[in-house]
């Protein structure tokens, strides 16, 4: 049995003093550990319930901290950086007395993730352990966006727009890349925040659903299939979820998930809304482009 630690709370505050006891249930012996917290920064959009919230973010980075662990925070947004989503978020604040800054993860190391061949970063590739923070949420072209695919910010800056547009039509190949990273990353422990939950659409402009969610779990994969059940989903209606259990992936079976605290009926999903049909998974030349040049600019103006 796979564990996955579930608790209910309303708010970010009282969300912040359930996260040590989540992450003790979860993380091995880290004191010592070159740890990479990955939240999920998609987009500078202010506040917007897109993002990993600021007080996870640093009451993990906190309790690693007091574990012993050398910390890194670090992601590859698909639009602007990692520092200036932080500072649009107000995340810098909470980090400031932790001696933390976040870093985009910018510098890639071409390796094989499934079928495809893609350019991962070195920061994560060299951290002894991840801790992942990924976001409940809709995504128009997966459906749901959890911690699996959370992981595919650990693809360096444009190139995951790049991938899009190369593979995106390709039936199942694009899936298949997304969750061979959890075989070429370091081993990955997730703290999915659901405190504000985002549904209707995704993954950035969606709306808040106040869910009062959150989850622990050793495994990415048991952490998605935890918040499938959440959301009284079928795997086949989830990209990622069919994909792992067609393969076998541990933690993809419900029946194999044992969870000590709360449980998935215990919280309130009536109302989430899932997008009915997706969007191709390709990228329009057109996007591409936008978001090269929206990189160049940031790059140009940061020097």
């Amino acid at each position: 049995m796979i564990e996955v630690f579930l608790r209910q709370t309303p708010d970010y505050a009282h969300a912040a003093s359930m996260i040590p006891d989540l992450l003790d249930n979860v993380l091995p012996d880290i004191a010592g550990s070159r740890l990479l917290i990955k939240p999920n920064f998609v987009a500078q959009r202010g506040t917007h319930p897109c993002y990993t919230h600021p007080v996870v973010i640093a009451a993990a980075a906190r309790h690693c901290i007091e574990r012993g662990a050398r910390v890194t925070i670090g992601d590859s947004p698909a639009f602007g950086t990692a520092q200036a989503i932080a500072q649009g978020i107000g995340l810098n604040e909470l980090l400031r007395p932790l001696g933390l800054e976040v870093v985009t993860l910018d510098r890639g190391v071409c390796v094989k993730s499934g079928p495809v061949r893609v350019q991962v970063s070195s920061v994560a590739l060299n951290a002894d352990l991840i801790l992942n923070l990924p976001k409940f949420k809709a995504h128009s072209q997966m459906r749901f966006s959890g911690a699996v695919k959370n992981l595919f910010g650990c693809v360096t800056g444009v190139r995951k727009a790049w991938l899009h547009a190369l593979h995106g039509d390709k039936k199942d190949r694009f899936v298949a890349m997304i969750c061979g990273l959890m075989h070429v990353l370091p081993p990955t422990f997730s703290l999915m925040d659901g405190v504000q939950a985002m549904h209707r659409t995704g993954p950035i402009s969606g709306e808040a659903y106040p869910l009062g969610f959150l989850g622990a779990s050793a495994s990415p994969v048991a952490m998605d299939t935890a918040a499938g059940m959440v959301l009284g989903a079928q795997p086949e209606s989830f990209p990622i979820w069919a994909h792992c259990l067609r393969e076998r992936l541990p933690g993809a079976d419900t029946a194999a998930l044992d969870f000590p605290r709360d449980k998935p009926d215990d919280f309130d999903a009536a109302d989430f809304i899932l997008p009915a049909s997706l969007k191709p998974e390709s990228f329009r030349p057109d996007i591409l482009f936008c978001s090269l040049v929206k990189r160049a600019w940031l790059s140009r103006c940061k020097s």
